[in-house]
């Protein structure tokens, strides 16, 4: 038992160094990219993450947390000390999940088809609530992930424009694995051109003002492409544990 918990001290100490080395380099990264530190914001990944950690991450400041499936962060969530912190679905979600999700989480970051933002304005309404979402865009087009592809996405943000019970407030992306910073850095930039012209356009629902990309190992070239929330999850909590 000491064992243990000499263990979970130490990681929660690591938990707090890392969330200052981050919170430095998107500092940076955004100071670099011509916005305030402030612009960017920062979202602790909490899959596979016990709670006595994520609670020492929200007490260095975090004020955002991104859980990837429903079941976990329904199980957890009550371990959680949640005041203040918003909460983020960010993994792709089932429909038949909508229900328990809807109501439960700030925002779903994850919509990637036209069906499921329809089954997500329907149980809204069911509470009476509106519920904020990103666009998971495939902007790599690769067979393996979720999202619209950008040829599509105008007619999917035509036809979610039009649902009553939900309000789209921007595009989150994972681009392919790379090599090299520069071949990210190049999708990253294509995700920012669509978020700059799309947010432009006029649509009903549609309040564009998030571009939610890069994770633990490239969130600093994703603020430099234009990138103002960034989802951290190893980087700051350490190697994730599978049970």
């Amino acid at each position: 038992m000491t064992e243990k918990l000499l263990s979970t001290d130490r990681r929660i100490e690591n938990v707090r160094e890392n969330y200052k080395i981050i919170r430095d380099r998107i500092a940076e990264a955004a100071v670099k990219s011509g916005r305030n530190p402030e612009d960017v914001r920062f979202m602790a990944v909490t899959k596979t993450v016990e709670p006595a950690l994520i609670n020492a991450a929200i007490e260095e400041g975090i004020t955002l947390i991104g859980e990837n499936r429903v079941q976990e962060f329904l199980g957890k969530e009550s371990e959680l000390h949640l005041e203040g912190v918003e909460k983020h679905l960010i993994g792709h979600l089932q429909k038949n999940k909508v229900r328990q999700i809807v109501g439960k989480v700030e925002m779903i970051e994850s919509v990637d088809s036209a069906d499921i933002a329809r089954e997500i304005s329907k149980r809204s309404e069911m509470q009476g609530i509106t519920t904020d979402v990103l666009l998971e865009v495939n902007i790599g087009g690769e067979a393996s992930k979720f999202g619209f592809s950008p040829d599509t996405l105008e007619e999917n943000l035509a036809l979610i424009s039009e649902l009553s019970h939900i309000r789209v407030r921007g595009l989150m992306s994972i681009p392919p694995i790379c090599d090299e910073k520069a071949q990210i850095r190049q999708f990253f930039s294509q995700m920012n051109e669509l978020y700059i012209d799309f947010s432009a356009k006029i649509f009903n629902n549609i309040n564009m003002n998030i571009l939610s990309m890069g994770m633990s190992g490239d969130y600093y070239e994703a603020i430099l492409e234009g990138s103002n929330l960034v989802r951290v999850g190893s980087a700051l909590f350490g190697n994730r544990i599978y049970r």
